[in-house]
């Protein structure tokens, strides 16, 4: 097949992978609001203001990519088409997905939820990051900081930018709880694991060396 074949297949499979992992991040959201047990940092925030302002959770996730997305420009971040994708896809996926499930009744289905939620969650991250066509605007507000600063490790930019919206989404009335605990210590380790998995190589691989042309008969092949 050709470079060019080649190159068109791989396009489809990264946007495939893309949209595949942020609607999947959407319905891990929803999965983990039915829970009640708990929510991401970022997702207290959101509940938080969505019930605030009364708009729809999805709409929240939404519109807050805007501004976010404001804050890369003196970052100096450059979105890709996966960050705009990421914009609009995750919030339409998250009220799409609480519009069809129920609210977990008792304990066992409550724990399913959450559990079912963090693994798809680092599964979606897998597979969106793993296509390698733009971070989210969260995500990619992190690594702007530390780019803008590198004298700030990763985890402590991380540290600071959850807290900071997990306090404030809990001071709007965000649900955190025990899956909050439960996502901070999992999804890292998923993350480490699906990252690579799901990951596409952009570049292409590399021609086979042609076999080297027999000797002519009755010829010394050794090099002398």
């Amino acid at each position: 097949m050709t470079a060019t074949g080649n190159g068109s297949r791989r396009l489809a499979r990264r946007l495939v992978q893309l949209f595949a992992g942020l609607v999947l991040y959407g319905v891990s959201m929803a999965l983990m609001i039915e829970s009640g047990l708990g929510l991401a940092p970022w997702d207290v925030f959101h509940q938080g203001l969505s019930r605030v302002t009364g708009i729809n959770f999805g709409w929240v996730v939404i519109l807050l990519g805007i501004p976010i997305l404001l804050l890369w420009i003196p970052l100096r971040q450059r979105p890709g088409f996966g960050t705009i994708a990421n914009v609009v896809v995750v919030g339409f996926a998250a009220d799409g997905a609480l519009a069809v499930l129920s609210a977990g009744h008792g304990i066992a289905a409550r724990v399913a939820y959450l559990v079912g939620g963090v693994l798809l969650n680092g599964v979606a991250t897998g597979l969106y990051i793993g296509s390698r066509l733009g971070p989210g605007p969260r995500d990619g507000l992190m690594t702007g900081v530390v780019g803008r600063f590198p004298k700030l490790s990763l985890r402590l930019v991380r540290t600071c930018i959850e807290v900071s919206v997990l306090v404030a989404g809990f001071l709007l009335g965000g649900t955190a709880g025990i899956g909050t605990l439960v996502y901070a210590l999992a999804i890292g380790p998923l993350v480490h694991v699906f990252v690579p998995l799901f990951t596409v190589e952009t570049r292409p691989a590399p021609e086979p060396e042609p076999a080297p042309a027999p000797a002519p008969a009755g010829a010394d092949a050794t090099c002398r």
